[in-house]
Protein backbone atom coordinates (compact mmCIF):
# COMPACT_ATOMS: atom_id res chain seq x y z
CA UNK A 1 0.00 0.00 0.00
CA UNK A 2 1.32 3.42 -1.01
CA UNK A 3 0.22 6.98 -0.34
CA UNK A 4 -0.78 9.42 -3.04
CA UNK A 5 -0.37 13.11 -2.40
CA UNK A 6 -1.75 15.74 -4.77
CA UNK A 7 -1.57 19.52 -5.17
CA UNK A 8 2.07 19.86 -4.17
CA UNK A 9 2.93 23.35 -5.39
CA UNK A 10 6.48 24.64 -5.87
CA UNK A 11 7.80 27.80 -7.56
CA UNK A 12 9.27 26.98 -10.95
CA UNK A 13 12.62 28.32 -9.74
CA UNK A 14 12.78 25.63 -7.06
CA UNK A 15 14.69 22.51 -8.22
CA UNK A 16 12.87 19.18 -8.32
CA UNK A 17 15.51 17.73 -6.00
CA UNK A 18 13.78 19.63 -3.18
CA UNK A 19 10.52 17.77 -3.70
CA UNK A 20 11.24 15.05 -1.04
CA UNK A 21 11.66 17.77 1.58
CA UNK A 22 8.37 19.36 0.50
CA UNK A 23 6.65 15.95 0.67
CA UNK A 24 8.03 15.27 4.16
CA UNK A 25 6.77 18.62 5.42
CA UNK A 26 3.34 17.98 3.92
CA UNK A 27 3.20 14.55 5.59
CA UNK A 28 4.58 16.02 8.84
CA UNK A 29 7.36 13.43 8.88
CA UNK A 30 11.16 13.51 8.99
CA UNK A 31 12.54 13.08 5.49
CA UNK A 32 14.28 9.87 6.62
CA UNK A 33 10.84 8.27 7.14
CA UNK A 34 10.21 8.38 3.36
CA UNK A 35 11.34 5.07 1.87
CA UNK A 36 10.52 5.67 -1.81
CA UNK A 37 8.76 8.28 -3.88
CA UNK A 38 8.06 9.06 -7.51
CA UNK A 39 6.24 11.77 -9.42
CA UNK A 40 2.84 10.74 -10.71
CA UNK A 41 1.91 14.00 -12.41
CA UNK A 42 3.49 17.39 -13.08
CA UNK A 43 1.81 20.42 -14.59
CA UNK A 44 2.37 24.15 -14.84
CA UNK A 45 0.03 26.60 -13.11
CA UNK A 46 0.38 29.77 -15.21
CA UNK A 47 -2.66 31.63 -13.92
CA UNK A 48 -0.42 34.22 -12.28
CA UNK A 49 2.19 35.36 -14.80
CA UNK A 50 4.29 36.81 -11.99
CA UNK A 51 4.25 33.67 -9.85
CA UNK A 52 4.40 30.50 -11.97
CA UNK A 53 4.30 27.22 -10.09
CA UNK A 54 4.68 23.54 -10.86
CA UNK A 55 1.93 21.39 -9.39
CA UNK A 56 2.88 17.80 -8.51
CA UNK A 57 1.15 14.58 -7.58
CA UNK A 58 3.42 11.93 -6.08
CA UNK A 59 3.36 8.36 -4.80
CA UNK A 60 5.16 7.75 -1.51
CA UNK A 61 6.08 4.80 0.68
CA UNK A 62 6.74 5.65 4.34
CA UNK A 63 7.77 3.48 7.26
CA UNK A 64 4.42 3.54 9.06
CA UNK A 65 1.84 4.25 6.39
CA UNK A 66 -1.31 3.36 8.41
CA UNK A 67 -0.32 5.81 11.13
CA UNK A 68 0.49 8.50 8.57
CA UNK A 69 -2.85 8.10 6.82
CA UNK A 70 -4.73 8.13 10.12
CA UNK A 71 -2.99 11.31 11.27
CA UNK A 72 -3.76 13.09 7.97
CA UNK A 73 -7.23 11.65 7.41
CA UNK A 74 -8.79 15.11 7.02
CA UNK A 75 -6.35 16.19 4.29
CA UNK A 76 -8.27 15.70 1.04
CA UNK A 77 -5.02 15.76 -0.96
CA UNK A 78 -3.67 12.63 0.74
CA UNK A 79 -5.10 9.14 0.17
CA UNK A 80 -4.26 5.50 -0.39
CA UNK A 81 -2.87 4.92 -3.87
CA UNK A 82 -4.55 2.04 -5.68
CA UNK A 83 -3.09 1.70 -9.18
CA UNK A 84 -5.06 0.07 -11.94
CA UNK A 85 -3.51 -3.26 -12.93
CA UNK A 86 -2.45 -3.81 -16.52
CA UNK A 87 -4.46 -6.48 -18.36
CA UNK A 88 -1.79 -8.89 -19.62
CA UNK A 89 -3.80 -12.02 -20.48
CA UNK A 90 -2.65 -15.61 -20.73
CA UNK A 91 -2.53 -16.81 -24.35
CA UNK A 92 -5.64 -18.49 -25.66
CA UNK A 93 -5.85 -22.14 -26.65
CA UNK A 94 -6.76 -21.88 -30.34
CA UNK A 95 -3.90 -22.33 -32.83
CA UNK A 96 -3.18 -19.02 -34.55
CA UNK A 97 -2.15 -20.54 -37.86
CA UNK A 98 0.12 -17.95 -39.48
CA UNK A 99 1.86 -15.17 -37.63
CA UNK A 100 -0.13 -11.94 -37.27
CA UNK A 101 0.47 -9.20 -39.83
CA UNK A 102 0.38 -5.52 -38.92
CA UNK A 103 -0.37 -3.14 -41.81
CA UNK A 104 1.28 0.20 -41.06
CA UNK A 105 4.04 1.23 -38.66
CA UNK A 106 2.53 4.38 -37.17
CA UNK A 107 1.75 4.52 -33.44
CA UNK A 108 -1.16 2.05 -33.60
CA UNK A 109 0.71 -0.51 -35.68
CA UNK A 110 3.97 0.03 -33.84
CA UNK A 111 2.56 -0.69 -30.37
CA UNK A 112 0.43 -3.58 -31.64
CA UNK A 113 3.54 -5.13 -33.17
CA UNK A 114 5.63 -4.43 -30.08
CA UNK A 115 3.15 -6.07 -27.71
CA UNK A 116 2.70 -9.09 -30.00
CA UNK A 117 6.47 -9.49 -30.26
CA UNK A 118 6.93 -9.28 -26.48
CA UNK A 119 4.38 -12.05 -26.05
CA UNK A 120 6.05 -14.37 -28.58
CA UNK A 121 3.83 -13.94 -31.66
CA UNK A 122 6.61 -12.83 -34.06
CA UNK A 123 4.53 -10.30 -36.04
CA UNK A 124 5.23 -9.20 -39.58
CA UNK A 125 4.89 -5.42 -40.00
CA UNK A 126 4.40 -4.19 -43.54
CA UNK A 127 4.89 -0.50 -44.34
CA UNK A 128 4.23 1.15 -47.71
CA UNK A 129 6.91 3.77 -47.04
CA UNK A 130 10.56 3.48 -46.13
CA UNK A 131 12.55 3.32 -42.90
CA UNK A 132 13.15 6.52 -40.95
CA UNK A 133 16.78 6.46 -42.10
CA UNK A 134 15.55 6.78 -45.69
CA UNK A 135 12.67 9.12 -44.88
CA UNK A 136 14.73 11.92 -43.30
CA UNK A 137 16.91 12.89 -46.31
CA UNK A 138 13.92 12.73 -48.66
CA UNK A 139 11.92 15.09 -46.44
CA UNK A 140 14.82 17.49 -46.08
CA UNK A 141 15.34 17.60 -49.84
CA UNK A 142 11.64 18.30 -50.42
CA UNK A 143 11.58 21.08 -47.82
CA UNK A 144 14.63 22.73 -49.39
CA UNK A 145 12.99 22.68 -52.81
CA UNK A 146 15.62 20.22 -54.03
CA UNK A 147 13.26 17.31 -54.76
CA UNK A 148 9.68 16.56 -55.78
CA UNK A 149 7.00 14.91 -53.68
CA UNK A 150 7.33 11.14 -53.37
CA UNK A 151 4.05 9.24 -53.25
CA UNK A 152 5.26 6.48 -50.91
CA UNK A 153 7.98 8.20 -48.89
CA UNK A 154 6.88 11.48 -47.36
CA UNK A 155 5.73 13.14 -44.13
CA UNK A 156 2.77 10.73 -43.87
CA UNK A 157 4.00 7.40 -45.23
CA UNK A 158 7.00 5.51 -43.87
CA UNK A 159 8.31 4.09 -40.61
CA UNK A 160 6.55 5.76 -37.69
CA UNK A 161 3.76 7.05 -39.94
CA UNK A 162 2.60 10.65 -39.70
CA UNK A 163 3.39 10.59 -35.98
CA UNK A 164 7.14 10.39 -36.59
CA UNK A 165 7.21 13.95 -37.97
CA UNK A 166 4.26 15.64 -36.30
CA UNK A 167 5.81 17.17 -33.19
CA UNK A 168 5.79 14.09 -30.95
CA UNK A 169 3.14 15.23 -28.48
CA UNK A 170 2.10 12.48 -26.08
CA UNK A 171 -0.91 14.25 -24.57
CA UNK A 172 -3.96 12.06 -24.17
CA UNK A 173 -7.39 12.48 -22.63
CA UNK A 174 -7.33 8.87 -21.45
CA UNK A 175 -5.53 7.59 -18.39
CA UNK A 176 -4.96 4.25 -16.76
CA UNK A 177 -2.77 1.18 -17.01
CA UNK A 178 -2.82 0.93 -20.82
CA UNK A 179 -1.66 4.53 -21.20
CA UNK A 180 1.07 3.95 -18.61
CA UNK A 181 2.21 0.80 -20.42
CA UNK A 182 2.50 2.68 -23.71
CA UNK A 183 4.44 5.55 -22.12
CA UNK A 184 6.79 3.05 -20.47
CA UNK A 185 7.36 1.46 -23.88
CA UNK A 186 8.38 4.86 -25.27
CA UNK A 187 10.78 5.32 -22.35
CA UNK A 188 12.29 1.86 -22.93
CA UNK A 189 12.85 2.81 -26.56
CA UNK A 190 14.62 6.09 -25.89
CA UNK A 191 12.10 8.59 -24.54
CA UNK A 192 13.08 10.56 -21.45
CA UNK A 193 11.60 9.19 -18.19
CA UNK A 194 9.73 12.43 -17.42
CA UNK A 195 7.16 11.71 -20.16
CA UNK A 196 5.61 9.32 -17.63
CA UNK A 197 4.35 12.20 -15.49
CA UNK A 198 4.47 15.45 -17.46
CA UNK A 199 1.11 17.05 -18.12
CA UNK A 200 1.99 17.74 -21.77
CA UNK A 201 4.81 15.34 -22.62
CA UNK A 202 6.64 16.04 -25.85
CA UNK A 203 9.36 13.97 -27.47
CA UNK A 204 10.27 16.22 -30.38
CA UNK A 205 10.38 15.36 -34.06
CA UNK A 206 14.17 15.07 -33.88
CA UNK A 207 13.89 12.29 -31.26
CA UNK A 208 11.05 10.25 -32.72
CA UNK A 209 12.98 8.71 -35.66
CA UNK A 210 15.49 7.12 -33.27
CA UNK A 211 12.68 5.93 -31.00
CA UNK A 212 10.88 4.34 -33.97
CA UNK A 213 14.10 2.60 -34.96
CA UNK A 214 14.60 1.33 -31.40
CA UNK A 215 11.08 -0.14 -31.42
CA UNK A 216 11.91 -1.92 -34.67
CA UNK A 217 15.14 -3.33 -33.28
CA UNK A 218 13.35 -4.69 -30.21
CA UNK A 219 10.58 -6.21 -32.34
CA UNK A 220 13.11 -7.85 -34.65
CA UNK A 221 15.15 -9.13 -31.69
CA UNK A 222 11.97 -10.85 -30.47
CA UNK A 223 11.38 -12.60 -33.78
CA UNK A 224 9.28 -9.97 -35.56
CA UNK A 225 9.97 -8.74 -39.08
CA UNK A 226 9.52 -5.55 -41.10
CA UNK A 227 8.87 -5.19 -44.84
CA UNK A 228 9.29 -1.65 -46.15
CA UNK A 229 8.04 -0.52 -49.54
CA UNK A 230 5.20 -3.01 -49.13
CA UNK A 231 1.79 -1.49 -49.89
CA UNK A 232 -1.46 -3.31 -49.16
CA UNK A 233 -3.39 -3.71 -52.43
CA UNK A 234 -6.11 -6.27 -51.80
CA UNK A 235 -7.52 -8.52 -49.08
CA UNK A 236 -7.64 -12.27 -49.55
CA UNK A 237 -10.88 -13.44 -47.89
CA UNK A 238 -12.53 -16.86 -47.91
CA UNK A 239 -15.73 -17.87 -46.16
CA UNK A 240 -15.81 -14.70 -44.08
CA UNK A 241 -12.27 -15.00 -42.77
CA UNK A 242 -8.89 -13.49 -43.61
CA UNK A 243 -6.52 -15.81 -45.45
CA UNK A 244 -3.97 -13.38 -46.82
CA UNK A 245 -2.95 -10.03 -48.26
CA UNK A 246 -2.04 -9.07 -51.79
CA UNK A 247 0.69 -6.44 -51.58
CA UNK A 248 3.06 -4.59 -53.88
CA UNK A 249 5.68 -7.11 -52.72
CA UNK A 250 3.56 -10.20 -53.40
CA UNK A 251 1.07 -12.36 -51.52
CA UNK A 252 1.36 -12.79 -47.74
CA UNK A 253 -0.51 -15.53 -45.89
CA UNK A 254 -2.36 -13.93 -42.98
CA UNK A 255 -5.28 -15.06 -40.84
CA UNK A 256 -4.94 -12.17 -38.34
CA UNK A 257 -4.37 -8.67 -39.68
CA UNK A 258 -4.07 -5.51 -37.59
CA UNK A 259 -5.12 -2.76 -39.99
CA UNK A 260 -3.24 0.36 -38.86
CA UNK A 261 -3.20 2.28 -42.14
CA UNK A 262 -3.31 5.85 -40.78
CA UNK A 263 -5.73 8.65 -41.68
CA UNK A 264 -4.19 9.48 -45.07
CA UNK A 265 -4.10 6.12 -46.91
CA UNK A 266 -6.95 7.19 -49.16
CA UNK A 267 -6.26 4.62 -51.86
CA UNK A 268 -6.47 1.92 -49.18
CA UNK A 269 -9.81 3.32 -48.00
CA UNK A 270 -11.11 3.04 -51.55
CA UNK A 271 -9.86 -0.53 -51.92
CA UNK A 272 -11.44 -1.57 -48.61
CA UNK A 273 -14.75 0.07 -49.48
CA UNK A 274 -14.81 -1.67 -52.86
CA UNK A 275 -14.15 -4.97 -51.07
CA UNK A 276 -17.27 -4.48 -48.95
CA UNK A 277 -15.62 -3.47 -45.68
CA UNK A 278 -18.26 -1.46 -43.78
CA UNK A 279 -17.48 2.25 -43.37
CA UNK A 280 -19.38 5.14 -41.87
CA UNK A 281 -18.85 8.86 -42.11
CA UNK A 282 -17.34 10.55 -39.06
CA UNK A 283 -17.04 14.17 -38.01
CA UNK A 284 -13.52 15.47 -38.45
CA UNK A 285 -11.46 18.57 -37.74
CA UNK A 286 -10.12 20.99 -40.33
CA UNK A 287 -8.92 24.56 -40.43
CA UNK A 288 -5.81 26.70 -40.83
CA UNK A 289 -2.42 26.91 -39.13
CA UNK A 290 -1.46 30.13 -37.37
CA UNK A 291 2.14 31.29 -36.92
CA UNK A 292 3.38 33.95 -34.50
CA UNK A 293 6.78 35.00 -33.18
CA UNK A 294 7.62 32.65 -30.32
CA UNK A 295 8.75 35.65 -28.27
CA UNK A 296 5.21 37.01 -28.50
CA UNK A 297 3.80 33.79 -26.99
CA UNK A 298 6.50 33.76 -24.30
CA UNK A 299 5.74 37.35 -23.30
CA UNK A 300 2.05 36.61 -22.98
CA UNK A 301 2.34 33.41 -20.96
CA UNK A 302 5.38 34.12 -18.78
CA UNK A 303 5.50 37.85 -18.30
CA UNK A 304 9.08 37.66 -16.96
CA UNK A 305 12.33 36.88 -18.78
CA UNK A 306 13.54 34.57 -16.03
CA UNK A 307 10.62 32.21 -16.68
CA UNK A 308 11.56 31.95 -20.35
CA UNK A 309 15.09 30.99 -19.35
CA UNK A 310 13.83 28.35 -16.90
CA UNK A 311 10.96 26.89 -18.90
CA UNK A 312 11.91 27.36 -22.54
CA UNK A 313 9.45 28.18 -25.29
CA UNK A 314 5.87 28.66 -24.07
CA UNK A 315 2.86 26.90 -25.55
CA UNK A 316 -0.86 27.55 -25.34
CA UNK A 317 -4.18 25.73 -25.55
CA UNK A 318 -7.09 27.93 -26.54
CA UNK A 319 -10.75 27.66 -27.40
CA UNK A 320 -13.21 30.28 -28.63
CA UNK A 321 -16.76 29.25 -27.80
CA UNK A 322 -19.35 30.12 -30.40
CA UNK A 323 -21.86 28.64 -32.80
CA UNK A 324 -18.92 26.42 -33.71
CA UNK A 325 -16.02 26.16 -31.30
CA UNK A 326 -12.64 27.21 -32.66
CA UNK A 327 -9.75 25.58 -30.83
CA UNK A 328 -5.99 25.29 -31.07
CA UNK A 329 -4.59 21.93 -32.11
CA UNK A 330 -1.05 20.51 -32.09
CA UNK A 331 0.53 23.74 -30.85
CA UNK A 332 4.24 23.67 -31.75
CA UNK A 333 6.32 26.00 -29.60
CA UNK A 334 9.59 26.96 -31.26
CA UNK A 335 8.55 24.85 -34.23
CA UNK A 336 8.08 24.85 -37.99
CA UNK A 337 5.16 24.46 -40.35
CA UNK A 338 5.46 21.42 -42.61
CA UNK A 339 3.57 19.93 -45.56
CA UNK A 340 1.15 17.10 -44.82
CA UNK A 341 0.84 15.62 -48.28
CA UNK A 342 -0.05 12.05 -49.20
CA UNK A 343 -1.00 12.51 -52.86
CA UNK A 344 0.53 14.49 -55.71
CA UNK A 345 -1.00 17.80 -56.78
CA UNK A 346 -2.58 18.49 -53.40
CA UNK A 347 -1.45 20.61 -50.48
CA UNK A 348 -2.10 20.50 -46.73
CA UNK A 349 -0.21 21.76 -43.68
CA UNK A 350 0.83 20.50 -40.27
CA UNK A 351 3.38 21.53 -37.66
CA UNK A 352 6.25 20.04 -35.69
CA UNK A 353 8.94 21.09 -33.26
CA UNK A 354 12.18 19.57 -32.09
CA UNK A 355 12.86 18.74 -28.47
CA UNK A 356 14.74 22.05 -28.04
CA UNK A 357 11.84 24.21 -29.33
CA UNK A 358 14.49 26.50 -30.75
CA UNK A 359 13.04 28.25 -33.80
CA UNK A 360 11.75 31.85 -33.58
CA UNK A 361 8.26 30.70 -34.61
CA UNK A 362 5.26 29.32 -32.75
CA UNK A 363 2.57 27.60 -34.78
CA UNK A 364 -0.72 25.88 -34.08
CA UNK A 365 -3.69 24.46 -35.90
CA UNK A 366 -6.93 26.45 -35.61
CA UNK A 367 -9.60 23.82 -36.02
CA UNK A 368 -13.35 23.56 -36.56
CA UNK A 369 -15.36 20.34 -36.43
CA UNK A 370 -17.28 19.47 -39.61
CA UNK A 371 -20.25 17.12 -39.21
CA UNK A 372 -21.08 14.33 -41.72
CA UNK A 373 -24.27 16.04 -42.90
CA UNK A 374 -22.04 18.84 -44.21
CA UNK A 375 -19.92 16.58 -46.42
CA UNK A 376 -22.26 17.04 -49.41
CA UNK A 377 -22.96 13.35 -49.96
CA UNK A 378 -24.05 10.22 -48.09
CA UNK A 379 -21.18 8.21 -49.59
CA UNK A 380 -18.99 6.76 -46.80
CA UNK A 381 -15.90 8.40 -48.30
CA UNK A 382 -17.48 11.81 -48.93
CA UNK A 383 -15.31 13.40 -46.22
CA UNK A 384 -12.19 12.11 -47.96
CA UNK A 385 -13.40 13.61 -51.23
CA UNK A 386 -14.04 16.94 -49.50
CA UNK A 387 -10.46 16.93 -48.19
CA UNK A 388 -9.14 16.25 -51.69
CA UNK A 389 -11.20 19.01 -53.25
CA UNK A 390 -9.86 21.76 -51.01
CA UNK A 391 -6.32 20.42 -50.96
CA UNK A 392 -6.36 20.59 -54.77
CA UNK A 393 -7.38 24.26 -54.58
CA UNK A 394 -4.50 24.92 -52.18
CA UNK A 395 -2.07 23.22 -54.58
CA UNK A 396 -3.19 25.55 -57.38
CA UNK A 397 -2.82 28.58 -55.11
CA UNK A 398 0.67 27.36 -54.25
CA UNK A 399 1.72 27.69 -57.91
CA UNK A 400 1.48 23.93 -58.39
CA UNK A 401 4.78 23.62 -56.53
CA UNK A 402 3.69 22.82 -52.94
CA UNK A 403 4.21 26.40 -51.79
CA UNK A 404 2.11 27.31 -48.77
CA UNK A 405 -0.74 29.78 -49.37
CA UNK A 406 -0.26 32.45 -46.71
CA UNK A 407 -2.17 35.49 -45.44
CA UNK A 408 -1.74 37.94 -42.59
CA UNK A 409 -4.20 36.91 -39.87
CA UNK A 410 -5.75 40.37 -39.60
CA UNK A 411 -6.19 40.52 -43.38
CA UNK A 412 -8.00 37.18 -43.22
CA UNK A 413 -10.31 38.35 -40.42
CA UNK A 414 -11.22 41.53 -42.32
CA UNK A 415 -11.53 39.85 -45.73
CA UNK A 416 -8.79 41.84 -47.41
CA UNK A 417 -5.87 40.74 -49.57
CA UNK A 418 -2.29 40.24 -48.46
CA UNK A 419 -0.18 41.72 -51.24
CA UNK A 420 2.17 39.43 -53.11
CA UNK A 421 5.05 41.93 -52.95
CA UNK A 422 4.79 42.24 -49.17
CA UNK A 423 7.29 40.08 -47.23
CA UNK A 424 5.39 37.62 -45.02
CA UNK A 425 7.52 35.67 -42.53
CA UNK A 426 7.01 31.92 -42.17
CA UNK A 427 8.90 28.85 -40.98
CA UNK A 428 7.59 26.85 -43.96
CA UNK A 429 10.85 26.08 -45.70
CA UNK A 430 9.78 25.28 -49.25
CA UNK A 431 8.31 28.74 -49.72
CA UNK A 432 5.03 30.64 -49.45
CA UNK A 433 2.76 32.59 -51.74
CA UNK A 434 0.27 35.30 -50.73
CA UNK A 435 -3.27 34.02 -51.24
CA UNK A 436 -6.88 34.45 -50.16
CA UNK A 437 -7.36 31.56 -47.74
CA UNK A 438 -11.14 31.66 -47.89
CA UNK A 439 -10.79 29.47 -50.99
CA UNK A 440 -9.13 26.55 -49.18
CA UNK A 441 -11.93 25.61 -46.75
CA UNK A 442 -15.73 25.24 -46.82
CA UNK A 443 -17.50 28.59 -46.36
CA UNK A 444 -18.99 27.58 -42.99
CA UNK A 445 -15.51 26.79 -41.65
CA UNK A 446 -14.11 30.09 -42.92
CA UNK A 447 -16.93 32.00 -41.21
CA UNK A 448 -16.30 30.17 -37.94
CA UNK A 449 -12.56 30.88 -37.95
CA UNK A 450 -13.21 34.54 -38.76
CA UNK A 451 -15.65 34.72 -35.86
CA UNK A 452 -13.36 32.93 -33.41
CA UNK A 453 -10.06 34.72 -34.03
CA UNK A 454 -11.18 38.10 -32.62
CA UNK A 455 -12.36 36.27 -29.46
CA UNK A 456 -8.89 34.76 -28.98
CA UNK A 457 -7.29 38.12 -29.73
CA UNK A 458 -9.45 39.86 -27.12
CA UNK A 459 -8.46 37.24 -24.55
CA UNK A 460 -4.81 38.13 -25.23
CA UNK A 461 -5.63 41.85 -24.98
CA UNK A 462 -5.02 42.42 -28.68
CA UNK A 463 -1.73 40.54 -28.89
CA UNK A 464 -2.79 37.19 -30.36
CA UNK A 465 -3.12 38.43 -33.95
CA UNK A 466 -0.16 40.82 -33.86
CA UNK A 467 2.45 39.67 -36.41
CA UNK A 468 0.41 36.47 -36.94
CA UNK A 469 0.06 34.76 -40.29
CA UNK A 470 -2.17 31.94 -41.47
CA UNK A 471 -1.37 29.12 -43.88
CA UNK A 472 -3.58 26.30 -44.96
CA UNK A 473 -5.54 24.28 -45.25
CA UNK A 474 -5.03 21.93 -42.29
CA UNK A 475 -7.13 18.86 -43.11
CA UNK A 476 -5.58 15.95 -41.23
CA UNK A 477 -6.61 16.66 -37.64
CA UNK A 478 -8.55 13.40 -37.64
CA UNK A 479 -10.06 10.85 -40.00
CA UNK A 480 -13.37 11.59 -41.77
CA UNK A 481 -14.31 7.88 -41.74
CA UNK A 482 -14.72 5.04 -39.26
CA UNK A 483 -14.35 1.38 -40.14
CA UNK A 484 -16.95 -0.71 -38.33
CA UNK A 485 -15.65 -3.16 -35.72
CA UNK A 486 -17.15 -5.29 -32.99
CA UNK A 487 -16.70 -3.67 -29.58
CA UNK A 488 -15.69 -6.97 -27.95
CA UNK A 489 -13.66 -8.89 -30.54
CA UNK A 490 -12.40 -5.65 -32.19
CA UNK A 491 -12.78 -7.30 -35.59
CA UNK A 492 -14.76 -6.17 -38.62
CA UNK A 493 -18.25 -7.66 -38.27
CA UNK A 494 -18.61 -10.68 -40.54
CA UNK A 495 -14.88 -10.84 -41.30
CA UNK A 496 -12.83 -12.88 -38.86
CA UNK A 497 -9.23 -11.83 -38.48
CA UNK A 498 -9.34 -8.16 -39.57
CA UNK A 499 -8.70 -5.70 -36.71
CA UNK A 500 -8.99 -2.01 -37.76
CA UNK A 501 -7.14 0.27 -35.32
CA UNK A 502 -5.89 3.78 -34.77
CA UNK A 503 -6.56 7.10 -36.43
CA UNK A 504 -7.05 5.59 -39.88
CA UNK A 505 -9.85 3.38 -38.59
CA UNK A 506 -11.47 6.34 -36.84
CA UNK A 507 -10.83 5.23 -33.25
CA UNK A 508 -8.05 7.55 -32.08
CA UNK A 509 -6.87 11.14 -32.25
CA UNK A 510 -3.18 11.28 -31.37
CA UNK A 511 -0.02 9.26 -30.82
CA UNK A 512 -0.95 7.80 -27.43
CA UNK A 513 -4.62 7.11 -28.13
CA UNK A 514 -3.65 5.40 -31.40
CA UNK A 515 -0.93 3.38 -29.66
CA UNK A 516 -3.36 2.26 -26.94
CA UNK A 517 -5.90 1.26 -29.57
CA UNK A 518 -3.31 -0.89 -31.34
CA UNK A 519 -2.23 -2.44 -28.05
CA UNK A 520 -5.80 -3.39 -27.16
CA UNK A 521 -6.46 -5.18 -30.43
CA UNK A 522 -3.16 -7.05 -30.15
CA UNK A 523 -4.23 -8.10 -26.66
CA UNK A 524 -7.47 -9.60 -28.00
CA UNK A 525 -5.47 -11.70 -30.46
CA UNK A 526 -3.37 -12.99 -27.58
CA UNK A 527 -6.41 -13.61 -25.39
CA UNK A 528 -7.92 -15.90 -28.03
CA UNK A 529 -4.97 -17.55 -29.76
CA UNK A 530 -1.86 -19.43 -28.71
CA UNK A 531 1.58 -18.10 -29.52
CA UNK A 532 3.49 -19.50 -32.47
CA UNK A 533 5.55 -22.56 -31.77
CA UNK A 534 9.27 -22.41 -32.49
Amino acid sequence: MAIRITNLRMPVEQPETELPERIARRLKLPEAEILRWRILRKSLDARSRSDLKFVYSAIIDVRDQPACLKRLARDRDIAIYQPESFDDPQPGKQPIGSRPVVVGSGPAGLLAGYYLARRGYRPLIIERGQSVKERVPVLRAFDRHEADHQNENNYLFGEGGAGAFSDGKLTCRMSGADVDWVLEAFVHCGGRPSIMYEHRPHLGSNKLPLICRNFRRKIEALGGEYKFGCRLERLDVRDGAMTGLHTSSGHIAATHVVLAIGHSARDTYEMLHAAGIPFEQKAFQLGLRIEQPQSQVDDWKYGRDRYRELLGAADYSLIAKGQRDLYSFCMCAGGVAIPSISQPNQFCTNGMSNSRHDTPFANSGLMITLEPEEFGSAHPLAGVELQRRYESVAFELGKRDYLAPIQWARDFVHGRATFANEPVPSSYQRGTVAADLQAVLPPAVIRSIRAGLPILDKRWKGRFLDNATLIGPEMRGSSPVRIDRDCVTRQVPGLNGLYPVGEGAGYAGGIISAAVDGLRSAREIIRQFAALED
